[in-house]
């Protein structure tokens, strides 16, 4: 992962922080909440896919999860972009399965195959105050999109029991505005991946989610208005805000020069994005002859370039 510039996050008073779902907790909220995303689940359209699979009768289609809470791993985790990991960690929890389902996926094991245990939500609840009091600076959600309702489940009942750390919700940017809309006030901190700016290559390489441009950039801009731009302590430590993370890929199919312009007109010049340059052929990608290499030294310098004359001015490369 690229290091962050020591500016990259703007200082934002948090003295007394205090995460958004407690309000919504004691406001009795956060079971209303709850509810409506059981409803969506029933009939599953938590994700663009629209199955509409009864998933609490265990059916399943696109992304492969039932009615069943599987979690891969949970730990601390120094990894991820600088103001989410800090000095004790960033507390990441992978859930098992996606829905968007890219043929390069790095997590393939876990994403496509499913890899994982079925657990409560109790025993996600403690997961998440283990981390809490392991010291991680955040409750980290990788890939939660297909999982919100036992989320939210799992939340409240770790808010009964002392929960108090920021909830980032880690996401490959397939994500129903709907959805999004529903997390308004829960998530601290959204972390979405705005991986193509073309259909026809989400369809070749996502399991044919050619809506992928259009859906990323509605879920990405509500995310945008429900946290605005990434906001951290006194410490450096993320407290509230939006991370955008973009994957640049070989021959430039990712459209990073129309991603970054993108960002700088309908985000915010100051919006923190994340150049990434790990992009390796893993999974399928070896099927397709033009993303079966890793990224040139020469494209990373142009992606660069485009970021540096974006006139973005929280850029993490």
């Amino acid at each position: 992962m690229a290091s962050c510039r020591a500016d990259s996050a703007r200082p934002g008073g948090f003295t007394n922080f205090e995460p958004a779902y407690l309000s919504l907790e004691r406001e009795g909220k956060l079971a209303e909440r709850e509810k409506e995303l059981w409803d969506i689940y029933k009939e599953c359209r938590l994700c663009p896919r629209e199955c509409e699979v009864n998933r609490l009768a265990g059916e399943n289609e696109i992304c492969k999860a039932d009615d069943k809470l599987k979690v891969h791993s949970a730990g601390p985790h120094f990894g991820e972009e600088t103001p989410l990991v800090g000095r004790y960690g960033s507390g990441t929890i992978f859930f098992s399965h996606c829905s968007l389902r890219c043929c390069f996926c790095q997590n393939w094991e876990i994403a496509h195959r499913g890899d994982g245990g079925v657990i409560s939500h109790l025993t996600l609840a403690r997961a998440m105050l283990s981390l809490q009091k392991r010291g991680c600076h955040n409750i980290n959600l990788v890939t939660p999109t297909h999982m919100v309702p036992h989320i939210v489940r799992a939340l409240r009942i770790a808010v009964a029991k002392g929960l108090r750390l920021p909830l980032v919700y880690n996401t490959g940017g397939y994500d129903k505005l709907e959805t999004i809309k529903k997390l308004d006030g829960i998530v601290d901190i959204y972390m979405p991946d705005f991986k193509f700016q073309d259909g026809k290559l989400t369809h070749k390489y996502c399991a044919e989610a050619s809506d992928y441009p259009e859906v990323a950039a509605a879920a990405v801009k509500e995310m945008h208005r429900q946290v605005g731009v990434l906001r951290t302590d006194e410490r450096g430590i993320a407290m509230r805000g939006m991370i955008l993370r973009h994957l640049v890929m070989p021959h430039n199919l990712a459209g990073t020069d129309r991603f970054l312009r993108w960002v700088a007109k309908e985000l915010s010049p100051d919006a923190y994005v994340n150049i990434m340059d790990q992009y390796r052929p893993c999974h399928k990608a070896f099927d397709y002859p033009e993303i079966a290499r890793p990224l040139s030294r020469e494209e990373w310098r142009q992606a660069v370039n485009w970021a540096k004359d974006s006139g973005l001015t929280n850029l993490d490369l």
